[in-house]
């Protein structure tokens, strides 16, 4: 079995089909068995054998080149040993009792702190609980959005998964925190995290995933996380992303949402070379409610690309969903986000808005909202603006006696926070608006 794309002897910058075919095969040869889920892994082996690795000819990927990535012979991530000194800052004074810490796509349950949860929860990893082996074939890689190139990569092979499952009418009050740590070493080297959340009926918790890495040296993070929410159920979820400079960082956050469910997600993106998020939203039922969020703040050579859908099929659905991203350099922002209202989704009301701001004339920024609108009885609206920090409102805070830089950083400081005071947990938020503090 190869556990290298160099093994594979692939001419990958002209052949994307077999380069990923070559990655199919080193994550499959790498699956410590297949923890009961052997058919939904053949499924997404299958599919991955009639597609090609993505370019920019295909409309998804227009903006964002992947071709850097055919020149690296990946190989599957190994074991590592984390310190407790490595990932302390990364702790949350509210989620003490409920972190769950993956290091290198495995549930490491040295680390993982689960004393502080309710009974009946089942929270930790995969091989934890094989009592819900059976319940996950009904759950896990069947949410809609499954066949797409990465997230059946993942699919395919990951290790282990975290598994978060709530009966109903259960509350968890402290977040849950997940500490997603890639250790790599001198060979770059793929790593595959997987979450599975389940809220039953009634069910309510807030989730807090950080992926974090600190080492520059080339890896690819391929995430996948699902969110099934059943009926009445609300979820609060925050995902941030502050990986390493070598970093290729590709997310898939998947949320399935029966009637009347609330989903608030905010996403901020600050590492990684490259980072892609693949934001879908599916209400399945009438009167659901989605508030999506997302910060990008990204420097030099990076790349941040939110892809989002929100699809609605029921009546009374609403939706709100506001992205900034602040773009210094040479660094390329990508948003395309959206909104397809089918005509079944009657009084359905929905806003989009995308803000930019740059802070280089050499930054870029692509941006594309999208209303599909079927259904005749709606409220949507959408926008985007691209903008620089205006002349007057930096005079303006100097005349108060506030020097110029010092007036720029408070200006970008107003035009963060507005996303990050979204995010619940204090602790958390309060560190990310030091890094935009510190970040010009």
């Amino acid at each position: 079995m190869a556990n290298s794309v160099s093994e594979l002897k692939l001419s990958a910058t002209d052949q994307r089909d077999a380069y990923l075919k070559g990655l199919v095969q080193i994550v499959r040869a790498a699956v410590p068995g297949n923890l009961g889920l052997g058919e939904v892994r053949s499924r997404a082996a299958s599919f991955l054998n009639e597609q090609t690795f993505p370019s920019t000819r295909q409309e998804d990927w227009r903006f964002t080149d992947l071709s850097p990535m055919l020149a690296i012979d990946f190989a599957t991530a190994e074991e590592a040993l984390v310190a407790e000194t490595d990932i302390a800052e990364l702790r949350l004074a509210e989620t003490a009792g409920a972190q769950i810490v993956v290091v290198n796509g495995r549930v490491s349950t040295e680390l993982s702190r689960l004393e502080n949860l309710p009974e009946g929860a089942k929270v930790g990893s995969l091989r934890a609980h094989p009592e819900l082996h059976t319940q996950l074939v009904d759950r896990l890689a069947q949410a809609s959005g499954s066949h797409e190139v990465f997230t059946a990569l993942n699919t395919a092979g990951f290790q282990d998964a975290v598994v978060i499952w709530l009966p109903r009418n259960l509350t968890i009050e402290t977040p849950i925190q997940i500490i997603y740590v890639s250790q790599t070493g001198e060979n770059p080297c793929i790593v595959q995290p997987r979450c599975l959340v389940v809220a039953e009926s009634g069910s309510a918790v807030t989730l807090i995933e950080d992926f974090w890495g600190s080492s520059a040296e080339t890896h690819f993070t391929n995430a996948v996380t699902e969110l099934w929410l059943d009926a009445n159920a609300q979820v609060t979820h925050s995902r941030i992303q502050r990986e390493g400079a070598g970093t290729f960082h590709i997310g898939k956050t998947v949320v399935t949402q029966a009637r009347d469910s609330q989903y608030v997600g905010t996403a901020v993106d600050f590492g990684a070379r490259l980072a892609r998020h693949n934001w879908e939203i599916y209400q399945t039922g009438e009167q659901t409610t989605t508030k999506l969020y997302g910060l990008a703040a990204i420097a030099a050579s990076q790349q941040a690309d939110t892809h989002s859908l929100v699809a609605l099929s029921h009546p009374h659905g609403t939706v709100e969903q506001e992205h900034k991203a602040i773009v210094d350099g040479r660094a390329h922002s990508v948003f395309n986000g959206r909104m397809a209202v089918a005509q079944k989704a009657q009084s359905t009301s929905a806003r989009q808005l995308n803000r930019n701001l740059l802070l280089s004339d050499k930054a870029r920024v692509d941006t594309k909202p999208q209303l599909e609108i079927v259904a005749d009885n709606v409220k949507c609206a959408h926008g985007a603006t691209v903008s620089q920090l205006q002349a007057d409102e930096i005079f303006y805070l100097q005349s108060r006696g506030i020097s110029a830089p010092q007036a720029q950083r408070l200006l970008i400081y107003g035009f963060a926070m507005e996303i990050l005071e979204t995010i619940e947990a204090e602790t958390l938020r309060s560190r990310l608006a030091e890094t935009i503090t510190q970040w010009t």
